[in-house]
């Protein structure tokens, strides 16, 4: 399809000029013999190039530059006047003119700016279109009751900036609701920065969360940005909130009340404006019982809660979801799409899914790679059904290896520790407060049933 141009200039033989020369090289001319005729024109009808005299009455070309770009940004000005005045050419560029041509004009210099502005106006097209398929969010798939109910509370919470806490067990999808909050808010210009607070070690996520000043701990060695100042104007999701440590909390509870922080080492204070959506996998009500969460910090988080359900809880949603993963899948590793049986899909809505959509997700990739063109209920029972009764399988053998309970509970016990302390790194007293063990009787364990660092 042809460029389309708009020609803009109240002296005819001017317009005429360019229109024919414009038109012998096959692009879609038109013209306005004055700016508000253009700026009425560029209102009902998308221009790739405009080219617009300067010095015109009612509305000069500066003023219709403006006006222009704040309707439609992409649009590449070629700015032309008889003047030589470049104090009115740097105006115009700095206002986002693309080209500025001096009367009388060179045919030839112009025919090339329009050219190079085509060829911009093209990069920026295709510049914009490869942003929207990189950051696209992908779409929340069901029309169960529970999910329905999910996307209702996104489109009410999103244009505010209330504080959402979002909650649901792993795999759910927690992280896609933040994300269609953060999409559908007032902030989805500026970024949504994650972090999982549980992946994070205690002693480092006040670091993560307010960034440190150089020399501030011993491996320090340059200023770091936090995450509060990465989104600031934007939204902080703080995945699995109720792993943060006491401390941690205690200064994010000081910058919601402040909408302040102050960087690890440091003493200034700088203004945030942050939205902070939340999300666990816990129960925040009991961990605040137990004293592992604070209760200010939960009220303050927890403005508006958003419970995902689990995909036991939504299986009339498997077929919708298993069409889209098959989709996905197999664009992604360039084959043609497969197809898969209703006998199929039944079998895998009986199927426990206790890692949820993320499991599921992970099971028609398997099935996408190692079945033929079509699914069947047989495909599902070989690579899916007996892979996940394997882990009861695995409890079988396990009891089959003891006669005695008393053997039994001392293996599992002593694997169970051993697991919670490497995962924690050997901290004694973490371990003994994420297990429900009091200290001196976690560190009589440690002994009794030789476990060793």
């Amino acid at each position: 399809m042809a460029a389309s141009i708009l020609v803009i200039d109240d002296e005819r033989s001017i317009r005429n000029t360019l229109k024919d020369i414009l038109q012998y090289e096959n692009y879609q001319v038109d013209e306005a013999e004055n700016g508000e005729i253009g700026i009425d024109k560029i209102k009902k009808k998308d221009y790739n190039i405009v080219l617009c005299d300067i010095k015109m009455p009612k509305k000069d070309g500066i003023e219709v530059l403006e006006e222009a770009l704040a309707l439609k940004p992409d649009i590449s000005f070629i700015m032309i006047s008889g003047h030589a005045d470049m104090d009115i050419a740097v105006e115009a560029t700095k206002k986002g003119a693309y080209d500025f041509i001096q009367k009388p004009l060179d045919l030839n210099r112009l025919l090339v700016s329009v050219r190079n502005a085509l060829d911009r106006t093209v990069l920026v097209s295709e510049t914009k279109n490869l942003k929207r398929k990189v950051s696209k969010v992908t779409p929340i798939i069901g029309q169960s009751e529970g999910i329905k109910k999910v996307l209702e509370m996104i489109d009410k919470v999103a244009p505010t900036n209330a504080r959402v806490m979002i909650t649901g067990n792993n795999g759910t999808g927690k992280e896609l609701v933040a994300r269609w909050i953060h999409e559908k808010s007032q902030r989805n210009k500026a970024p949504i920065v994650e972090v999982n607070c549980a992946a994070i070690p205690s002693e480092l996520i006040e670091s993560e969360l307010f960034g440190h000043e150089k020399g501030s701990f011993t491996s320090a060695i340059k200023q770091r940005i936090g995450k509060f100042e990465q989104a600031n104007g934007g939204t902080l999701f703080l995945d699995e909130i109720g792993d943060m440590s006491p401390s941690a909390q205690a200064k994010v509870l000081r910058a919601l009340q402040e909408n302040k922080i102050t960087r690890v080492g440091g003493e200034k204070e700088i203004s945030i404006d942050v939205r902070v959506i939340a999300a666990t996998n816990k129960d925040l009500r009991k961990e605040i019982e137990k004293g592992n969460f604070r209760e200010d910090l939960f009220f303050r988080l927890n403005a508006i809660e958003i419970h995902v359900p689990a995909l036991k809880d939504r299986l009339e949603d498997i077929p919708l979801l298993v069409k889209s993963f098959l989709k996905d899948t197999c664009e992604e590793y360039g084959m043609p799409l497969k197809t898969i049986t209703e006998e199929a899909i039944n079998t895998l809505q009986k199927l426990p899914w206790r890692g949820n959509i993320r499991e599921l997700k992970n099971v028609v990739e398997r099935l996408v790679i190692l079945c033929d063109k079509k699914i069947t209920e047989v495909d599902v029972n070989t690579y899916v059904a007996q892979s996940q009764n394997s882990s009861g399988n695995e409890l079988a053998q396990l009891c089959e290896r003891f006669d005695r309970l008393q053997d039994f509970m001392h293996y599992v016990e002593r694997t169970f520790l051993s697991h919670k302390l490497r995962q924690n790194q050997w901290d004694k007293v973490k371990t003994a407060e994420i297990t429900g063990i009091k200290l001196p009787e976690l560190e009589s364990k440690i002994n009794s049933l030789g476990i060793e660092q």
